[in-house]
């Protein structure tokens, strides 16, 4: 249907797609900055479990709709392929969030951040080793790699949430001069998140799912769009899907993101990124179960290099969660220059893959 349409009709479904997402991941930030402090998760693992999951929302339904048409080339592109852009989510938090105040590794330093950038790292690994199996590994529609990914990342939650009640460091792992994730944070936090605070619970759950289901709609308006308008243009899909497709799903990241850097909630929005792509391979496991094909071993070789290039991205940002480099250039730390510059330098080498 959106392949028939002008181009002036899809890029104003793209941009309606966007302001709505937009909007809706302002709600989902706040929303789950409360459920985190009721629930009593912490911001690290409740960025991990809620915000992380509903702003994926997009990827699962398009992961779920070439499963079920049989393209995985395209749900193995949108997993693999997100996860670097996403991590240069992170470049914009910095650059645009936290102004000049300090880098955003600096104020969000804490030692359950450089875990969840570890699973990240881990399962991701785990995928590369899974394109290398053979497609005929399969039973009862389950492909080991996929299953390895899930267990994985459930152990990892699991080792994070446990991080969160104690570690055998100093500060209990959070670096001396900022506050623990679970603290308030400064008084513009106060301020801005005190009418969401002051909501029932039921009205929070409620706000939180109604904004996930704008996520998902406006997502899969985005990405049809978006695809129509690569056709238009002459754009192939492997750098479709690592650029237009890529930045169009992450801009849940981004609004979500800005929105708990604005309310002082660094730790959240680090969270929201390392959690959504250490959950985003274990989509794996609903592409294979949903096409009855191992999804891993038919990943290409562009797929297989930016999962490469997302390690690298994630393992920056994990040096710079440990080094805390506080002085900025440009309004950004040193580790999100080095992440831009190595995500240009990826994507131009991804061009010359491509060719």
């Amino acid at each position: 249907m959106f392949h028939s349409l002008p181009m002036f009709a899809l890029i104003l479904i793209f941009i309606v797609g966007a302001i709505a997402i937009w909007f809706a991941g302002i709600q989902l930030s706040n929303t789950s900055d409360v459920l985190s402090s009721r629930l009593h998760l912490g911001q690290a693992l409740g960025g991990l479990l809620f915000l992380a999951i509903a702003t994926n929302l997009p990827e699962i339904a398009i992961t779920a709709t070439a499963a079920l048409a049989h393209n995985l080339g395209i749900a193995i592109g949108n997993i693999l392929g997100g996860i670097a852009i996403q991590t240069v989510v992170l470049v914009i938090m910095d650059a645009f969030g936290l102004r000049s105040k300090a880098a955003l590794t600096y104020s969000a330093a804490s030692l359950q951040l450089v875990l969840e950038g570890v699973l990240v790292i881990a399962v991701l690994v785990v995928a590369i080793m899974g394109t290398q199996l053979p497609r005929t590994l399969l039973f009862a529609r389950l492909a080991p790699g996929d299953v390895l990914i899930l267990l994985l990342w459930l152990v990892g939650l699991w080792l994070i949430g446990k991080a969160r009640a104690d570690l055998p460091w100093q500060e209990k792992g959070h670096a001396p001069d900022t506050l623990p994730p679970d603290k308030e944070q400064g008084d513009e936090k106060q301020k801005s998140g005190s009418k969401t605070e002051q909501w029932s619970t039921t009205r929070v759950v409620l706000v939180f799912g109604g904004a996930s289901l704008i996520t998902l709609v406006a997502g899969v308006m985005l990405e049809e769009s978006g695809s129509a308008l690569a056709d238009h243009i002459g754009l192939s899909g492997v750098l479709f899907g690592a650029t237009v497709l890529a930045a169009a799903t992450s801009l849940p990241e981004v609004s979500t993101g800005l929105a708990s850097v604005k309310l002082g909630d660094y730790s959240l929005a680090f969270s929201d990124i390392f959690g959504g792509n250490a959950f985003l391979p274990v989509l794996f496991l609903l592409a294979t179960l949903l096409s009855g094909q191992s999804a891993l071993p038919q990943a290409k070789n562009s797929d297989i290099y930016l999962a490469g290039l997302g390690i690298l991205l994630t393992t920056v940002y994990i040096y710079g969660l440990i080094f805390r480099p506080r002085r900025q250039t440009f309004n950004m730390g040193i580790d999100s220059i080095v992440v831009l510059v190595l995500y240009i330098i990826g994507i131009a080498g991804l061009f010359a893959l491509a060719k």
